[in-house]
């Protein structure tokens, strides 16, 4: 009797189970052209700049109104208040270069310690980041930053490592 019960129980149990709807999973975004955000990232990076970079990976130039597939390339500006960026993109979409301008950025903080060392008195009064991409090969960023110190100002460049050129 004991055993009847408790198969009885274990049954009324697991059939109410099977009566439960699927869950829905979230849909998976793909990211285009990866290389590019693997090539142009940092972890100390801007948010605002994050993400107008992973606006130009998702980009799709099919969804374009003047899409023709006799157009071999695609210029598209991506604009924000902080910077701006000019893409080239072939006719399957795949990124090929970029021109980026970011302007008075949250700097990463290994290149506020780099100028912090070399000029202790100095504060960062203006900055511009700029990145050049051709393919995942060949990447250059670059920092230019004003600093002050009382009503004295200077120019300094700094690579995306924290080195003065």
């Amino acid at each position: 009797m004991k055993k009847l019960i408790i198969g009885l129980f274990i049954l009324g149990l697991t059939i109410p189970m099977h009566a439960q709807d699927p869950i829905q999973l979230p849909t998976v975004v793909l990211v285009h052209n990866y290389k590019y955000l693997d090539a142009t990232g940092s972890e100390d990076l801007a948010v605002d700049v994050e993400q107008l970079e992973l606006k130009v990976s998702d980009f799709n130039v099919k969804e374009l109104d003047v899409y023709s597939e006799d157009n071999e390339f695609y210029r598209v500006f991506f604009i924000i208040p902080k910077g701006k960026i000019l893409a080239t993109y072939d006719e399957h979409s795949h990124l090929i270069r970029t021109a980026e301008r970011f302007q008075d950025i949250d700097l990463p903080i290994h290149i506020k310690e780099s100028i912090a060392e070399r000029f202790p008195q100095w504060t960062v009064s203006k900055n511009v980041y700029l990145v050049n991409y051709y393919e995942p090969d060949n990447i250059k960023k670059m920092y230019k930053i004003t600093l002050e110190n009382g009503d004295k100002r200077i120019r300094i460049k700094v690579d995306d490592h924290g080195d003065f050129m």
